[in-house]
């Protein structure tokens, strides 16, 4: 007898006959005709030059042959079971690795992972952090964050957050003495960038924001330069300068005082924060529960603070 492995169907066949005791049982349990079912059946037995089945008050019995080869057959089929429900498990646990940029991993999705770890404690979180964008299907990615406009070829995209951008500082900057009441008085602090997006016209930068400010005589270009809008953030809370933030990202410490908002200027951005994944990757329940738990999270930070803007405008108005 050949070494090679039968094909697949054939003992498909033989198992589920065996089972029936019928040629037209095992047909329609595989959703086949009961030709078929005797056609695989003659392959099997030629294959193995001994004869499989035998019929005897129209039932169908095994032959000796038979017998001998059924158990390990079943033991066979067992194991595929069981190593599809070992993946399916897989499925729905173990690592789950999901993409975002520096800055808001670090300003908003840390400070909210862990709700993510008690609702779903089988599913181990690896956050891969990076400013280019990821070959996802190479580098085994399976969901992410982006910072743009939406436009990601070969990847399906929702959006989560929009955004804008605000003056930040930290409160210990205006001590001694230091006024920064107008636009104007930024001429008198260091002016914190974020290079990240640099060259996107989509992306408000400090000329802009003078600009709508109606400042001229403040230099856009002076200040430090930073790679990523955390670091810039990260200078502003330790009073170096003033930085022109993202207002998704700054509200943690905003809320917490650590930031403060000098002034009421606010620019819209184009770019926003997109979910991003393959289309085959959203089939995976461990990748949709994080893609539904992202969106339910960013839900809740935008009608709290929605909420709390509305309140300050109503106070305002009594």
């Amino acid at each position: 007898m050949a070494t090679r492995l039968p094909p697949l169907n054939a003992l498909r066949a033989f198992e589920a006959s065996a089972r029936n005791r019928s040629f037209s049982r095992a047909a329609d349990e595989l959703a086949v005709t009961p030709a078929a079912i005797s056609h695989q059946i003659k392959g099997l037995e030629e294959y193995l030059g001994a004869k499989l089945f035998r019929r005897a008050k129209r039932t169908l019995m095994l032959t000796e042959a038979g017998q001998t080869l059924l158990p390990g057959i079943r033991k066979g089929f067992a194991a595929f079971y069981a190593a599809m429900a070992e993946f399916g498990h897989h499925d729905e646990s173990g690592f789950l690795t999901v993409a975002v940029t520096p800055s808001f991993a670090a300003k908003w999705l840390v400070h909210r992972i862990e709700h993510f770890n008690i609702a779903y404690p089988e599913v181990d979180i690896r956050i891969s952090t990076g400013m280019g964008l990821a070959d996802y299907a190479r580098e085994g990615i399976e969901i992410g964050v982006r910072f743009g406009r939406g436009d990601y070829e070969g990847l399906v995209t929702e959006h989560l957050l929009s955004n804008e951008m605000q003056p930040v500082c930290s409160p210990r900057l205006l001590g001694g003495g230091r006024r920064l009441e107008r636009p104007e008085d930024l001429a008198n602090f260091t002016l914190l960038h974020d290079d990240g997006q640099r060259g996107q016209e989509a992306v408000p930068d400090w000329a802009m924001w003078l600009r709508a400010a109606g400042v001229a005589g403040v230099d856009a270009a002076r200040g430090l330069r930073f790679d990523t809008a955390g670091a810039a953030q990260n200078a502003a809370l330790e009073g170096v300068g003033v930085a022109l933030g993202r207002t998704t990202l700054v509200t943690d410490d905003i809320d917490a005082g650590r930031l403060i908002y000098p002034f009421d200027l606010v620019l819209p951005s184009e770019f926003g924060y997109w979910i991003v994944y393959t289309e085959n990757s959203i089939k995976r329940p461990k990748v949709k529960a994080f893609r539904d738990w992202l969106k339910a999270e960013a839900w809740a930070y935008e009608e709290a603070h929605n909420g709390a803007a509305a309140a300050e405008v109503a106070e305002l108005a009594e």
